[in-house]
């Protein structure tokens, strides 16, 4: 009788430890999942500062673009009009002068920033319009951390 006694009182011992070796496989096992799920949703946060980032950028070109071939806003004679983008007036910094000469302006559309560079000049491409838009507002973009970026280039 007390040979059994014996045996259960072991049989106890491997059964907390069988218990506590699978709710430490279960454990690291969450932790992994939950890491996996973590980056992937950074990733896809990234993914979608990128794209608005690269639209604010794309909007700012094509404003650019509308006026320089329409108005020729950033030739060397003063635009009819104000140019304006998205009911918002344009300011644009640089004069025209001697060839090659640069003009830009800010753009914020849907409250993402972006800043636009037209330059002219003499030889082939004579226009090129260079935008970069970020993921952000135009007064977050030196202060915040986070700010992704993406440019596109119109040459003609």
């Amino acid at each position: 009788m007390q040979k059994r006694t014996d045996i259960r009182r072991h049989e106890r011992g491997f059964t907390v430890l069988l218990a506590a070796l699978v709710a430490s496989l279960v454990l690291s096992l969450g932790i992994s999942i939950f890491s996996i799920a973590q980056k992937q949703v950074i990733l896809s946060s990234l993914g979608r500062s990128s794209q608005f980032a690269f639209y604010s950028a794309d909007t700012a070109a094509e404003c650019a673009l509308y006026w320089d071939i329409r108005y020729d806003a950033f030739g060397t004679t003063s635009p009819s009009m104000t140019p304006a983008c998205a009911g918002a007036p344009l300011t644009i910094t640089g004069a025209p002068g001697p060839l090659p000469y640069t003009m830009a302006f800010d753009f914020e559309p849907n409250g993402y920033c972006a800043h636009v560079e037209v330059t002219k000049s003499a030889s082939d491409p004579r226009t090129v319009i260079h935008a970069d838009g970020f993921s952000t507002p135009c007064v977050d973009v030196e202060v915040s951390g986070r700010v992704l970026q993406r440019s596109v280039e119109l040459n003609y």
